[in-house]
Parts: structure tokens; sequence; C-alpha cells
């Protein structure tokens, strides 16, 4: 990708997402699919990110932003979704000049496409994308540029992780993903991720270093526990995957 649209920014103190910070962070829900949403901006430059929005809440979302006097320069997916669909394309509408990005490894369609290695600019700050396939061949972790806080998608998520019986998942590959690409964070880097089932908000690469009890594991004893979950098919992946591989934008149905 262009310099000129993704560059790497200065290392530089994030301070959390606190009221008297420099970085504004807002954590969002979507109870249906318990999606995590976040939005990330610059308190000086106004300009902002967006982190897998969902298409049902992409109106609350906006709103948001408006009030908070920020501009949304990209809707970012971590992957291709299989359990919603995304508010990308929805807010390049409610929002213009707003662009959706996604991995290229995705195959998804998108105004901008990133690769491991590639830098996110929102004013003062950068995200770092992290390559972290396994739950999808697509998957990204963003770590904000100095490293105090990772949003981790599906790869790795509190206590847990994504699946990787549908979409090209592996395993194995999700294993080390996790290992080398977010358990190498400093131990007090915030872990933020996509999904949520019981009710928590964020953890610590230390913690899920110590505590995940799958990533825990060894790699053999992972890929049994992830081959033997069982789990039921996503109940919106039919239309969510499909939709998603066109920015959230749904095909009308024939006149």
């Amino acid at each position: 990708m262009a310099g000129s649209v993704l560059r790497v920014a200065r290392r530089q103190l994030s301070q959390r997402g606190g009221s008297g910070a420099p970085i504004l962070l807002r954590q969002m829900f979507e109870p249906v699919s318990c999606t995590y949403t976040y939005l990330l901006g610059d308190r000086e430059s106004r300009e902002a990110v967006l982190i897998d929005p969902v298409l049902e809440t992409a109106p609350r979302d906006a709103q948001l932003i408006k009030e908070l006097g920020l501009r949304l320069l990209y809707a970012v997916n971590t992957h291709c979704h299989a359990d919603h669909i995304t508010g990308s394309g929805l807010l390049r509408s409610l929002l213009p000049g707003c662009q959706s990005v996604i991995s290229r490894l995705s195959g998804a369609q998108a105004d901008l496409h990133i690769e491991d290695g590639d830098s996110i600019r929102f004013g003062r700050f950068a995200l770092e994308t992290r390559a972290s396939p396994g739950h999808t061949p697509g998957c990204v972790t963003f770590v904000l540029n100095d490293h105090s806080m990772a949003f981790t998608g599906d790869a790795l998520l509190i206590r847990g992780c994504g699946r990787t019986d549908f979409q090209q998942g592996c395993a194995k590959t999700l294993y080390h993903s996790v290992h080398e690409k977010i358990f190498t964070l400093p131990g007090d880097c915030l872990i933020y991720p996509a999904h949520d089932y019981h009710g928590f908000t964020v953890s610590t690469v230390e913690e899920e270093r110590t505590l995940n009890p799958r990533l825990t594991r060894s790699c053999e004893e992972f890929v049994k526990i992830m081959d033997n979950l069982n789990l039921p098919k996503p109940q919106q992946i039919d239309f969510a995957v499909p939709a998603n591989m066109r920015c959230g934008v749904q095909t009308p149905p024939p006149a």
C-alpha cells in the first residue's frame, strides 16, 4: 500500500484511553453477535478509525463520531466475519470521506487492502498491522504504535480464541500466530478482542499468556482441543460472509 495513504507513525505514548489521554478510545457492544466495535481518535487532529463495525449499529457509531467532533478516516475489519455483516460499507455513506479497510488475504472488497507490517495513521497515532491467520487466512491484529493495546479480532479472545473449523481455518496456524505475533508484545499490553460471551471487556498479554486455557497448552494439545469443540454453525454465516466479501454491501433481491 502506498506510503502516502498508510504511513508509519513515530512511536508515541498513548497513556491509554482515559479522559485526559491524548488518544480517545471507546468500546461499543453489539448484543446479537456479541461483537465489540472500537473507536480510536486523536484528540488534537480529531482524526479517527473504527475497528470491526457492525451493520445494525453503524448509525449509532456514526452518531457518536459526530457528537465527539471526530473525522472518521477508516472503517477497518480485523477479518471477513461470519457472525455479522460489517458496517464499513454503510459508514462510507453515513460519513463521506471514510474508507473501508481489510486484509488483502481476506479476498474481500474494500477501498484499501492492508498487509502484514502496514500502519494505519490517524493524527499522531498509528495502528500496526500484524497478520494473525488461523481463524481465517486474512485475520489481522492491530497494535497501537506504542504497544500499549492490541485489537486481536477473533484470533485471541479473553481466555479463549476464535474457532478454526470453517473459512479455511487452521488450528496450528492460529496457535503460532498468537504465540509469535501477540504473545511477544509487552505483558501489560491491553488485549481488546472482537467478541466476548462472558461479560469481559479487556485483558492483557500477560494474563492470556499465563491463564488462557487453550493457548497455554502445547501446539499438539491445542489442535486436539480445537478439533473437538463441535460448535454449531454460526446463524448468520450464509448471508454474512457473502455480504462481507463485498464490504458489507448486500445484493438487492431480484425484481
